[in-house]
């Protein structure tokens, strides 16, 4: 193994910089290429078919360009559809991303779990798979929030976002439970953590969130163990389409330990 050799993180967009946050704290001295498919955003108002070609095509591409030792797709919508087929065309591990359904069922204390994602990853027969293993004894309330993505991928480039939409989607989700009884929200969506503060302000008080970002990043770490890194170059963060990250956006890459920025 080529000790430069980077752990490749795709998402559609901002929301895997969730799951590179984690990483951090654990093999900060691992090479890192972030591919943010941001022609492609929004995922999870595409069918299927189309998630799983665009998805498997360009971790194909970019495998080929970028040789990564692993691939994490660090996307709730994509994993859930096309894990399969990137781990039949790929020759190197793949670490996906799936609603934490398993630890929330272990926090809940009223047995009621509500499940916020986009609309294609709350209706995948793998999150009925998961809810049947780990929470077959509870109640798990999911609700569409695309627009969630949307304002996430706003408030990093520093763009105006609608509030509004978020307390929408709570007051959506609250009302499916019904009697406030939700005292546990899994967050499956790797873009939704960026909204923590906003979704606390319109949860209010004892709300549990959990997302899988430390549990991807614990498996990462799982994977390369044993393995040598040397970082030779800058981190890179590259991205599909012709719009380029504002000045906001690229200063929060930069925290991120991204300084280096180029088109797919």
């Amino acid at each position: 193994m080529n000790a430069s050799a980077p752990i490749l993180l795709f998402d559609s967009g901002v929301g895997g910089l969730t799951v590179l946050a984690e990483l951090r704290k654990m093999l900060p001295q691992a090479p890192v290429i972030y591919a943010a498919d941001t022609a492609g955003l929004p995922y999870g108002s595409k069918t299927e078919a189309e998630i799983a070609a665009r998805v498997a095509g360009l971790l194909g591409v970019l495998s080929e360009r970028y040789k990564p030792r692993l691939a994490c797709i660090a996307c709730n919508t994509a994993s859930t559809i096309a894990l399969g087929m990137v781990r039949d065309v790929l020759n190197i591990p793949i670490v996906g991303t799936v609603p934490a359904i398993k630890p929330a069922a272990a926090l809940t204390k009223t047995g009621v779990i509500g499940l916020l994602g986009t609309e294609a990853t709350i209706r995948q027969v793998y999150v009925d798979r998961l809810e049947a293993e780990f929470a077959a004894d509870k109640r798990l309330v999911r609700h569409g929030a695309p627009e969630l993505v949307a304002a996430a991928e706003a408030k990093l480039r520093g763009d105006a976002f609608d509030r509004g939409a978020i307390t929408g989607a709570v007051e959506a989700l609250k009302a499916k439970a019904g009697d406030g009884a939700i005292d546990t929200v899994v967050l499956a969506c790797t873009h939704f953590p960026l909204l923590t503060d906003e979704l606390r302000a319109a949860f209010g008080a004892g709300i549990r969130f959990v997302d899988g970002a430390a549990g991807i990043a614990r498996r990462i770490t799982a994977l390369t163990e044993g393995h040598a890194f040397d970082r030779t170059s800058a981190d890179r963060f590259v991205f599909t389409g012709d719009r380029a990250p504002s000045k906001t956006l690229v200063e929060v890459l930069a925290s991120y330990g991204l300084p280096t920025i180029t088109p797919v």
